[in-house]
């Protein structure tokens, strides 16, 4: 087993295990307990209350951040038409149709951080499905980026949306912001999450829907929130 750090003791020696912080108590851990050289990312990891294996507790989708996530995401569109031109004109870093899916096939090139794609081109998507489904990177309705305007998911990325979707364990990982983020605006956009996740709990879904938050900054420890600190 990999011994833990110096630093990663320390900070985890700020924290009381068996404690459910407040928001703010937790934002203001989060902040201390960050151990990189570098402006860290924030991260909420949600236990639900759900069956993964049944279809319909399968939760997948994005929200847009009120105060952005603090990093520039690199954005590809796969379109024709009026749609590429609106997309070029909508601030996308790279357009195209079936050269861009070549590209990626034959050059392994993977210079984006998202994909947005209008439905009649996802047949040809489809077909390198298996490199850009293990990466995460395979365009969907439900977190907006199929779309037959991607002008609209363009605008959305750029201003910090996240995508979410349940793991085999019933868990949520999303992005919450920068470590150097003003600490109400983590609080925002923490609150935030986990409202909209509040309101998507299926109808088959009995008892608590949320059992369980922690939040961590990039390779600190976790700190678990108070559920009664959100209005869920």
């Amino acid at each position: 087993m990999k011994k833990a750090s110096k630093k990663y003791v320390e900070a985890s020696s700020k924290i009381e295990k068996s404690k459910e912080y407040s928001v703010e108590e937790a934002i203001k851990l989060v902040k201390e307990t960050s151990i990189t050289k570098f402006d860290g990312t924030v991260e909420v990891a949600i236990k639900l209350n759900v069956d993964p294996k049944k279809a319909d507790q399968q939760l997948r989708g994005s929200l847009v951040l009120p105060h952005g996530t603090g990093k520039s995401k690199k954005i590809l569109v796969i379109a024709k038409g009026t749609a590429a031109t609106d997309a070029k004109n909508a601030g996308a870093d790279y357009v195209g149709e079936k050269d861009m899916i070549e590209k990626i096939q034959k050059e392994n090139w993977f210079d984006f951080d998202v994909i947005i794609a209008t439905p009649d081109m996802m047949p040809e998507l489809g077909k390198i499905g298996k490199v850009l489904g293990p990466k995460g990177l395979m365009p969907n309705p439900k977190t907006g980026t199929v779309t037959p305007n991607p002008v609209k998911a363009i605008e959305d990325v750029k201003k910090g949306m996240v995508e979410f979707r349940t793991d085999t364990f019933g868990n949520i990982h999303t992005v919450v912001g920068k470590v150097s983020f003003d600490e109400n605006k983590l609080a925002d956009n923490l609150t935030y999450i986990v409202s909209t996740i509040s309101k998507l709990k299926p109808a088959s879904v009995k008892g608590k829907f949320i059992t369980n938050i922690t939040i961590a900054p990039t390779m600190g420890p976790g700190i678990k929130l108070d559920k009664n600190s959100f209005d869920i």
